[in-house]
């Protein structure tokens, strides 16, 4: 069944905060006007105007999400799902991932999605000042680890193979190094190599 309007801009809104997100801020990711999703545009008088064809699928596209992933999010059943939730000074402590950085053992709590759970989300909590103005102690970052291809601009959670966990914006992926870019200015910016990295998950969603 086709995705109504009210449909449309609502998966747009919960894609936005997903991502922690304004509309206007999605907007810019996507290298659209700002005001291209505010609620002004969604109706001329009283007729319905719709997102272009083309800005949907450049959102889609920066967001990293799907056509079906996006209707599954925009339709009804786009409800509140349980993802684990642990204190970001424990992820780097041993017995929480397994070798392929996916959530195992005992000591996660639980916290609530506005989304669809999946196999390789789950979310870290937010300690200290490192991550400031971007996130504060407290907020609840959510990691996708099933993410196949990232981008200059992503904000990731790393963590090497020594236990350190960062969250950083990636500036450059190559074959044997990844270049991050410090969220707190007062922290310097890293270079890792490759073979020091244990995983590497995208930041889907803040709660913000």
């Amino acid at each position: 069944m086709p995705l109504t309007h009210t449909q449309i801009w609502t998966g747009l809104d919960r894609l936005a905060r997903r991502h922690g997100l304004s509309a206007s801020a999605l907007a810019r990711r996507a290298n659209l006007d700002p005001t291209s999703f505010n609620p002004s545009k969604r109706m001329s008088g009283d007729r319905p105007r719709w997102p272009s064809t083309e800005s949907l699928t450049k959102v889609l596209g920066v967001c990293g999400v799907s056509l079906a992933e996006f209707a599954a999010l925009a339709g009804d059943g786009a409800v509140e799902a349980p993802v684990p939730l642990l204190g970001f000074a424990q992820a780097g402590d041993d017995g929480f991932f397994d070798d392929q950085g996916m959530p195992v053992g005992e000591g996660w709590d639980l916290m609530a999605f506005p989304g669809r759970a999946r196999e390789g989300l789950f979310a870290l909590e937010v300690s200290g000042d490192s991550m400031l103005p971007a996130y504060r102690a407290g907020d609840r970052l959510v990691v996708d680890r099933a993410v196949t291809e990232y981008r200059r601009g992503d904000r990731v959670v790393v963590r090497t193979t020594a236990g350190e966990v960062l969250a950083k914006e990636l500036k450059r992926r190559t074959a044997t190094r990844l270049e991050l870019i410090s969220l707190n200015p007062e922290f310097r910016d890293r270079v890792l190599e490759l073979k020091e990295v244990s995983w590497m998950g995208r930041i889907l969603w803040a709660s913000q």
